[in-house]
This record gives C-alpha cells, structure tokens and sequence, in this order.
C-alpha cells in the first residue's frame, strides 16, 4: 500500500472520528423531549369527586429540573393567542421519578369537585406540558395529550 492511500485512510479516520464525537457532544445537550403522554379526566359521579391525570415520561441529558402542567379548553383565549412559557411559570408541577437512564416518568394528579366540573367549559380539552432540564433547557409543548369534558 502506497504511503499516499495510508495517509487518506488515516485523515478520513480522523475526520469522521471527530464528526462522531462532534455528534455525540451535541446529543448530549439535546432540549427535553416528552414520550408517552395520556390524560385522563373522571366527572365527579353523585357523591364522588373525579379527578384528572396526566402522565408523560420526560428525557433530559441533564436531569429534569421541573415539568408544569396546564389542562385548557380548546375553545379558550389560548386557541386564539397561543400559549407561551411565561403562561406555563405559575401553573402548578407534575411530580416527577427515574424510571430508567436520562428519563423521568412524570405524574400530575388533581380532584374535580362538583363545582369544578359544573364550571369549567364542555368539550374538547388540551394538556400543555413545559419540562425544564437541570441545564435550564426548556421545552414546550401546547397539546402533549388531549381530552374530553362531557
């Protein structure tokens, strides 16, 4: 083998060796992502109060720092305006555990009361999730799962 090829083979080693780590360094830093998300909404039934739930497993190469979760009608001002990160700061946090690796599984659990119910609007609803990681990545999502108020 010619000492030219040698010296090609061995650069391109080098290149793609740097472009794999450049890859893998840039995973790392990766926003958080959601996976698996489900919300479940139970109407309060005679006496008995419902509840909502939310679920949603969160990924962050860092660590999750915090997930907030917002359930919202379909037919709010937030269809119309949109919702924003700053609308996501005051709403209340899901409580969140390793289930495996850089993944967290992450619950947000509420009663309904007969009022709740008897006061919120009919039909189709939205759950916005924004999950912060330790790095302060944040991410937002305006409709991880959907459901419906009859």
């Amino acid at each position: 083998m010619s000492r030219r090829i040698v010296l090609s083979v061995t650069a391109g080693v080098v290149v793609l060796g740097g472009a794999g780590a450049f890859a893998l360094a840039y995973a790392g830093d990766q926003s958080p992502t959601l996976a698996h998300s489900t919300a479940r909404y139970t109407a309060p039934d005679g006496d008995r109060a419902g509840s909502f739930s939310f679920t949603t497993d969160v990924t962050a190469s860092s660590g999750v720092k915090s997930v907030k979760v917002l359930a919202w009608p379909a037919n709010s001002s937030f269809a119309k305006k949109g919702l924003t990160a700053k609308d996501m700061a005051a709403v209340e946090s899901a409580v969140c555990k390793p289930s495996g690796g850089e993944t967290e599984r992450c619950t947000y659990k509420v009663t309904v009361t007969r009022a709740d119910a008897d006061g919120s609007p009919r039909g189709q609803w939205h759950v916005a999730v924004m999950a912060t990681a330790k790095d302060g990545d944040t991410m937002l999502d305006t409709k991880a799962a959907d459901f419906k108020v009859g």
